[in-house]
């Protein structure tokens, strides 16, 4: 019953924007933390965003600090990644990921492929 359903992925140009949806179902969206990550060949996945429980407080990776912005709608239970002047490393699978707020529990999406080519 739990889903997370990331979309939004696909092929941008170099300097290009894209924005990621992950829409979260069947567990309270609002008591977990949420994420993206990425995962590009041969490389370890990598927090790419995080965004509390609230959406209060928002971290990145150095990568992407200024170029990237993670947002969520409670309402709406979707959380978002804003992704704008697009860099070829960027090119990985995206991942969305929920953490239970003081708790073990965590959930996975299963990705969405951003591509950045010329």
């Amino acid at each position: 019953q739990v889903q997370l359903v990331e979309s939004g992925g696909g092929l941008v140009q170099p300097g290009g924007s894209l924005r990621l949806s992950c829409a979260a179902s069947g567990f309270t969206f609002r008591s977990y933390h949420m994420s993206w990550y990425r995962q590009a060949p041969g490389k370890e996945r990598e927090l790419v965003a995080f965004i509390s429980n609230t959406g209060g407080s928002t971290n990145y990776a150095d990568s992407v600090k200024g170029r990237f912005t993670i947002s969520r709608d409670n309402g709406e239970n979707t959380v978002f990644l804003q992704m704008n002047s697009l860099k070829p490393e960027d090119t990985a699978v995206y991942y969305c990921k929920a953490d239970l707020l003081l708790g073990l529990r965590h959930y996975w999406g299963q990705g969405t492929q951003v591509t950045v080519s010329s």
